[in-house]
């Protein structure tokens, strides 16, 4: 009932508050202890290497998260390069809290096995913020090191609006597009329920039934080739602000999520959030990925999206994580080089910060043992909501990111 639903909302809202509350009193009592720890942490990184553990764990409330990506175009055929993007996401806040979980997905034909790491070079989508910016600004003195060290490179076509009736047609074109060009979409779908916990990126779908059948349709645009399927940045690393309920409802829909995809297209692998090395100890988010069905619904997990930390570091981490999962052997990892060639800036800077520059270009050969891939799946460029508006373009940025 309404009147429900309004005191559901104002005592969510209360303990949102208090978690936040809690959490600054945790990190201002914290400051004195650990700002000069993590500093020396830092500075003993410029070779490269995983040299200084641990480092201070600070509070999801401080991390960087996902800012609102570039949005797919809305048709269901290929996209010329001169097409004209889609709204951005909507903001609003999703009213209603996730349904208890709806009854499970039959089992999969597929067996319980991740599937072969990807080999084929990665798709550049032909439409994006930073090819319009290029394509709209043939003048600008900077455009031609945005267009060679960012617009030139593949990276992740993100699904960011709950739209049931026409996801299927979305992912299709991506996923056709891919295959006419003979290499690996990275696909971002990006719809759960509560998403980003009131964050800059909030919203999604309704509530989990909404977001189960959503995802079934995302899985219908999978085709038969060969992709990367990044679930739900931040759905596990960030989901301390959902309550113990509601914690382990979206974990079983991220499981039926992960098979869903799988059994769709046995080619397709699925990585689920493994959060970053300054986050959670590899022992707390690898319990977590368990409960979320990662070690038998998907093929591995990601790290440091939309973030900076070094990639040696990442590496380190998510071999840490994978370690602690467990499961089948060929359970992989995939790390966000898109923004971390400097590595993390201070502790706490996470909107934009200066100094940052672009990572390793994306590539299936890392030369690494479990680490699939580095990917770039925050789009550099696109903003945290300082140097613009979240998600949108700004050259400046992007110019500084290249030339850093």
């Amino acid at each position: 009932m309404p009147g429900s639903r309004a005191q559901r909302r104002i005592a969510h809202r209360e303990r949102r508050r208090a978690t936040r509350r809690h959490a600054l009193l945790a990190v201002a009592s914290a400051v004195v202890a650990i700002g000069a720890t993590a500093g020396l942490i830092d500075a003993g990184q410029d070779d490269g290497r995983n040299t200084a553990r641990p480092e201070p764990t600070p509070p999801p409330v401080l991390q960087p998260l996902p800012a609102v990506p570039t949005p797919t175009a809305p048709s269901a055929t290929a996209i010329p390069p001169s097409a004209t993007p889609a709204p951005a996401p909507s903001r609003s806040r999703t009213a209603t809290r996730p349904s208890a979980a709806p009854t499970a997905t039959p089992s999969p034909t597929r067996p319980a096995t991740p599937a072969a790491p990807p080999g084929a070079r990665l798709f550049r989508h032909p439409q994006s913020q930073v090819l319009d910016w290029v394509r709209a600004h043939p003048d600008d003195p900077r455009r031609p090191v945005i267009e060679s060290r960012i617009a030139a490179q593949p990276a992740a076509v993100w699904f960011a609006v709950h739209n049931p009736g026409e996801i299927a047609g979305q992912v299709r074109a991506v996923t056709r597009g891919a295959a006419a060009a003979g290499r690996t979409p990275v696909l971002v779908p990006y719809a759960i329920p509560d998403r980003d916990c009131g964050g800059a990126s909030q919203g999604g779908a309704p509530d989990l039934a909404a977001y189960d059948a959503w995802i079934r349709e995302f899985a219908e645009g999978l085709g038969a080739g060969p992709a990367i399927v990044i679930l739900e940045p931040d759905a596990i690393a960030l989901s301390d602000c959902l309550t113990a309920p509601e914690r382990a409802a979206r974990f079983a829909s991220l499981a039926r999520a992960g098979r869903a995809l799988r059994t769709a297209n046995p080619q397709a692998r699925v990585y689920f959030d493994g959060g970053h090395s300054g986050w959670h100890t590899p022992a707390k988010q690898a319990a977590a990925l368990r409960a979320a069905g990662a070690a038998t619904s998907g093929d591995g997990i990601f790290t440091n999206v939309s973030n900076f930390h070094r990639t040696a570091d990442e590496t380190a981490y998510a071999r840490r994580v994978l370690a602690a999962l467990g499961g089948p052997a060929g359970l992989g990892a995939v790390v966000d080089t898109s923004r971390n060639g400097n590595g993390a800036p201070a502790a706490g800077q996470w909107c934009d910060p200066e100094g940052r520059a672009l990572g390793q270009t994306p590539t299936t050969r890392t030369g690494e043992a479990r680490i699939d891939a580095y990917l770039w799946v925050k789009l550099p460029g696109e903003s945290d909501g300082c140097s613009g508006a979240a998600g949108s373009f700004t050259p400046e940025y992007a110019y500084a990111l290249a030339t850093g």
